[in-house]
């Protein structure tokens, strides 16, 4: 197996300034899961400098095993009841104003995890009723009614992403389908949300595919699309196919605003909840 030597625009340093070390230690302290972490997100350094942070519910062993991902795959523990109330309370201690939620795959539960996640807004939002919320949901099998269950707590965004073009879903996203969550997203859009996705690049995908994916997404209203670059997390990923320069993300961003995105973050480093507090329609 050939792997990619990483260009020098993707290098990035952990900076562990006093706030870095504040956030890490509330996250241990309330015995919570991060996609920074587990994803080794390379912006982690960055954002939790900035005192925010992308919360993972629902715990850290995901029922699917997607082949970019670093997540654990496997069998859950039951969800954790004191889950809800220990993230309002960290999100409270770090007075953040826009929090971003997400979660594992739970194919395990009945309601693929819905009401956990409606605990767990309701509690945010009574502890902290001055902060904007972004929810980064599953497919939920693409079952409007599970999805109703979180619209119901009124989120400031539901995101779900594509991750990659329909050609390459199969062999990347596991159980998912490309149709079903775009039929996700134009259900919350039907349901006057906002609604947000993101792919990564790098895996295999081409131009023309790229636009393709644009325009579905467009179709289904919505208006939201971050794209960034695919990094090999661990040698049981799936390797990095390419890396594309900073001026070809910048031209993907482009493209995307005359097609009629309102707003497109693209560049190497950006993930779905980068900047999200910027996303607010």
């Amino acid at each position: 197996m050939k792997y990619l030597r990483k260009p020098d625009w993707l290098k990035t340093q952990l900076q562990s300034t006093g706030q870095f070390v504040k956030v890490n230690q509330i996250v241990k302290d309330h015995n919570l899961h991060t996609i920074c972490s587990s994803g080794k997100c390379p912006n982690m350094s960055e954002c939790w400098n900035k005192g925010t942070a992308t919360f993972m519910i629902l715990g850290d062993i995901c029922t699917r095993s997607c082949k970019f991902c670093n997540t654990l795959s496997g069998r859950p523990l039951p969800p954790d009841p004191a889950e809800p109330m220990n993230i309002a309370e960290s999100i409270r201690l770090m007075n953040l104003r826009h929090a971003v939620i997400t979660s594992v795959d739970r194919d395990d539960l009945p309601d693929r995890g819905a009401q956990h996640w409606a605990e767990t807004i309701k509690a945010i939002k009574k502890l902290n009723p001055e902060t904007t919320l972004e929810v980064l949901i599953p497919d939920f099998d693409g079952k409007s009614e599970l999805i109703d269950i979180i619209i119901a707590e009124k989120p400031n965004i539901i995101s779900h992403n594509l991750e990659t073009v329909r050609r390459l879903t199969p062999e990347i996203r596991t159980k998912a389908k490309y149709d079903t969550s775009l039929s996700v997203l134009k259900y919350i859009s039907s349901q006057q949300v906002v609604a947000k996705t993101g792919i990564m690049l790098g895996l295999g995908e081409t131009e023309p595919e790229i636009a393709d994916l644009m325009q579905d997404v467009l179709d289904v209203n919505c208006f939201i699309l971050t794209i960034g670059q695919y990094m090999q997390p661990s040698r049981k990923n799936i390797p990095v196919c390419e890396y594309i320069t900073p001026e070809k993300f910048e031209e993907y961003k482009q493209n995307g605003l005359r097609k009629g995105f309102k707003i497109v973050e693209s560049a190497p480093l950006v993930r779905s909840s980068y900047c999200a507090e910027k996303h607010l329609l």
